[in-house]
This record gives C-alpha cells, sequence and structure tokens, in this order.
C-alpha cells in the first residue's frame, strides 16, 4: 500500500559533478561535502555516490574514497554507493573497502551494487583488462561479496580483513528486472534507477515483490527508486535551472559529454524535436517546481509504485540553487528516521 510523502524516507543521489568553470574536480568535492552536510540538516536519509567514469561531468569515479571524506565530514546521515559497479572490481576488494568504511563510520555506510560498466566499452577495458565477464557471474559475485561481509569464520581460506563481521547493509541496484528478481530471491532492498532508465520501472518492481523471500536482512521487500527533482520558488525558475540537466543529457545523446553548464532562457533553439523526445522520454520521471507543484506529482508517482523510499537526482549549475532546492524537496517529504540500516529486517535505525 503506498504511504503519504510525510511517512518515506527521502536521499539523494549525487555524482559530484563538474560544473563548466570549474578548475579541477576538487571543486566538485568540496560541493558534495557542502550539500551533504545541508542535506543532513534538513533531515534527509542517505546521500550516495554512483561509481562512473571518462565522464567530464563526474567526479564519484573513486566512490568508496569519496564516501569516506563526505562521512568525514558529516555526523548522522547514512553515505554509500548507489552504486558500485561490481564488474569493475573483485567482491573482495569492495569487501575490504567498506568493511574499512563500516569500522570507521559505524551504522553510517551503505553499498548499493549494480552489475553495468558505468563506462564505454573501451574504459571498461581499462578498467578490468578483460571486456569478456559473463553475466552469469554477477549472482555468485553479489553472494561471495555478502559472504565476505558476514559472521567471522576463520575456517575459510579467503577473510575480508577488515570487513567480515561488519554486516554492511547490501543493496541490489537496476534499471531492467535483472538485479530486480535477483534482490528478491535473495532477500535484498532493491533500487531502481528510474531517473535515466525508466521504461521497466513497474515490471521491475513487480518482479521484485513477486519474487521475494524473507532473508536475514529483510523481513519483508523494501524498494526505492531514484527520480529527478528540481525544486524553487517558483515554476518558472525550476524550469530555467532545469535546463542544466537537459543539455547534460542532451551530451548524452550527442556524444558530447562535458561539465554541466550553466542554464539558459530555452532549449528550443539548442536541441531538435527528435532530441526533445529523446530527452524526455530518458527523463520521464523528473518533478519540478515549487513545493507546492511537486508533492502533487510526487504523491501520483509513489501511489502508483508504492516505493518504500524516494532518492532524487538534482542537477543543478548553482550551490545555492542545489541548496535551496534540496531545502524545500525536504519541506515537501518531512523526512523521518525510517528506512533501512544495518540489516534490520524492516526496522529502523
Amino acid at each position: 500500500m503506498a504511504k503519504k510523502l510525510s511517512a518515506i524516507p527521502v536521499s539523494i543521489l549525487d555524482l559530484a559533478t563538474i560544473v563548466e568553470g570549474d578548475s579541477s574536480p576538487a571543486d566538485a568535492f568540496r560541493r558534495s561535502v557542502a550539500l551533504a552536510q545541508h542535506a543532513e540538516r534538513h533531515g534527509y536519509k542517505r546521500y550516495w555516490f554512483a561509481e562512473h567514469h571518462n565522464m567530464a561531468s563526474v567526479a564519484s569515479a573513486a566512490t568508496s574514497v569519496l564516501i569516506g571524506h563526505v562521512a568525514g565530514a558529516t555526523s548522522t546521515i547514512r553515505v554509500g554507493a548507489g552504486g558500485v559497479m561490481l564488474p569493475n572490481h573483485s567482491p573482495l576488494v569492495i569487501a575490504e573497502q567498506f568493511g574499512t568504511l563500516a569500522l570507521l563510520y559505524p551504522d553510517r555506510i551503505d553499498l548499493g551494487i549494480g552489475r553495468a560498466p558505468g563506462s564505454d566499452p573501451l574504459t571498461s577495458y581499462a578498467l578490468r583488462r578483460n571486456i569478456k565477464g559473463d553475466i552469469n557471474d554477477f549472482p555468485n559475485d553479489v553472494m561471495e561479496l555478502i559472504n565476505y561481509l558476514g559472521p567471522r569464520n576463520e575456517s575459510v581460506k579467503v577473510r575480508a580483513i577488515p570487513g567480515e563481521g561488519t554486516k554492511v547493509p547490501v543493496w541490489l541496484l537496476g534499471s531492467s528486472t535483472f538485479s530486480a528478481q535477483l534482490a528478491g530471491i535473495l532477500g535484498l532492498p532493491f533500487a531502481f534507477a528510474s531517473h535515466f532508465a525508466p521504461a521497466q520501472l513497474h515490471e521491475a518492481l513487480q518482479v521484485y515483490r513477486t519474487h521475494f523471500k524473507p532473508s536475514e536482512f529483510l523481513a519483508q521487500p523494501y524498494s526505492m527508486a531514484c527520480v529527478n527533482v528540481i525544486a524553487a520558488d517558483t515554476n518558472e525558475e525550476a524550469e530555467f535551472l532545469s535546463t542544466s540537466f537537459h543539455q547534460l543529457a542532451l551530451g548524452l545523446f550527442r556524444n558530447d559529454r562535458r561539465p554541466l553548464p550553466p542554464p539558459v532562457s530555452t532549449m528550443e533553439d539548442i536541441w531538435t524535436p527528435n532530441e526533445k523526445h529523446g530527452v524526455q522520454s530518458m527523463t520521464t520521471y523528473s518533478f519540478l517546481g515549487t513545493p507546492k507543484t511537486i508533492k502533487v506529482s510526487l504523491q501520483e508517482f509513489v501511489d502508483k509504485t508504492a516505493v518504500d523510499e524516494i532518492m532524487v537526482a538534482s542537477h543543478l549549475y548553482s550551490l545555492e540553487a542545489r541548496q535551496r532546492s534540496l531545502e524545500l524537496i525536504a519541506s515537501v517529504f518531512a523526512p523521518q528516521k525510517s528506512g533501512i540500516g544495518n540489516r534490520e529486517s524492516g526496522n529502523s535505525d
């Protein structure tokens, strides 16, 4: 059954966005710290970073390093990966990294994992030195990773030290039904990337719930959807601010990946009708406007999906505009302290 917005947690997805005019990715890191601290003050549940590589607008490639940096600059908000692309890494390395983070910042670290490379084929080869990975390896890698983070077992030949016994909460992320089914079978929380891949959202959620089996991690399904949200004091300002995001998405269609550009008065002389349709299709789940405007549409989204948590992605050029947007979004949700914590079986932290 769908819940009211005031009854569900709201979280943030960040890519440590590099904007036009930045002298280095260090500027993006400083903004991420400021945004995470701002989000913490306004009651957001989680602050996650996504792993992407070889993208001029994304500085969150070394995801675990950035998570540690932001966790050290905050005190209560959960910080995690949304996600680590497991095919790029060995499960043992990720278990050691996130086990270390969990010991440094107890009860505050999340590990979301996905099976996409988060890059183009050439970059994937540079990362892994092997582009022949079998998709069937992913479920085995997930189980290997979970076992490394599980109870201490001195009888096994390979142990994650640090890592074992930390029980870092593991989420499966997806933009299709594959990870949805696996998350259900394993009894793990599931997050869907509807902010850029909306097509299979409803089907994936249904598959997840249908296949869900209670586990030591969860007693019942727990789903989250990521959506694009830009809030401002007027609808017109939100539309204006959104043109930075639209230009960024247009660059993906044109294979012209560059830092996030400043907003423009209109997109009509920038994109073609076909490009406009493509961008709007990819960003179907985008909510723009004042709190009053977005509250109605976000509630309709929650009513239709019955997700347990919303994660927002907000590509805004100005730090001040993004901070204001986070404040206004928080006022819509009135964030609570409920949600997924350290492997509790559906209980609050």
